[in-house]
């Protein structure tokens, strides 16, 4: 399954089109490499989304063509959900 279209029908992004141009900007890795909207994704692949300050690492635990909204948070494990402080990091 295509990174993008994971993202939707995982709901971990809203629209294709978004996880498309996420993707674009190079804020999507899979397994610690950069990833394009395209890539292919397979069960057990790290996605890790970076949104600016706000990191969220997930692991695929199952591709499914379309679930329902209460399932969707089945197809994946979070492995990391952070939100940096503003200003944080910085010299």
């Amino acid at each position: 399954m295509r990174v993008d279209k994971f993202l939707k029908v995982s709901r971990l992004i809203k629209r294709r089109t978004l996880a498309k141009e996420v993707g674009d900007r190079g804020w999507i890795l899979v397994n610690g490499r950069t990833a394009k909207p395209g890539d292919r994704v397979v069960v057990g692949d790290v996605l890790q989304l970076n949104f600016g300050r706000h990191l969220l690492k997930v692991r695929i635990l199952e591709l499914r063509e379309s679930v329902r909204g209460e399932e969707a948070s089945r197809l994946y494990e979070i492995l990391e959900d952070l939100v940096q402080a503003e200003g944080a990091g910085s010299a």
